[in-house]
């Protein structure tokens, strides 16, 4: 299968556009993998919350369009890399994690890194997340008749 038919860009157009020349995330089709790029908490209008748990709820709601387009969902996500510029910042990027993970069935594994900045300074939190489509009607029927009795 040619690259080009393997991958699939996804840039949902219902959110801020990409800082640059790259997608929001990419979904690998034959393996069902999905990868974001760290999303950024940039509001359509330009403006940028200004705390942290505001922030990490704007991207966590970012991410969820970005997997939404590549056919997965939260209950889909397999990890879930962030970094926040302060220890300070960790209580209120947890509690927004943890309020979107809060009906998910299985929790994804997670690493946490403190670092020294971002694009602007006042980007206080950035989250990268990995997951798998959702299968389809037609790759669960296949499922369902390749399953010995």
């Amino acid at each position: 299968m040619p690259l080009a038919d393997r991958i699939k860009s996804l840039t949902p157009e219902d959110m801020a556009a990409p800082l640059a020349r790259y997608a929001h995330g990419v979904l690998d089709i034959p393996s069902g993998l999905i990868q974001t790029s760290g999303q950024l908490a940039l509001c359509d209008d330009g403006t940028i919350p200004g705390d942290v748990e505001a922030q990490a709820e704007l991207i966590f709601s970012n991410i969820d369009k970005i997997l939404s387009a590549g056919g997965s969902g939260k209950a889909g996500v397999l990890r879930i890399n962030a970094y926040v510029t302060d220890r300070a910042h960790m209580p209120g990027y947890m509690a927004a994690r943890d309020a979107w993970l809060a009906e998910v069935a299985h929790l994804p594994a997670s690493t946490l890194m403190i670092v020294t900045g971002f694009t602007k300074p006042e980007f206080l939190v950035e989250i990268e997340v990995s997951a798998m489509r959702f299968a389809t009607a037609s790759e669960n029927s296949q499922t369902s008749r390749d399953t010995p009795d």
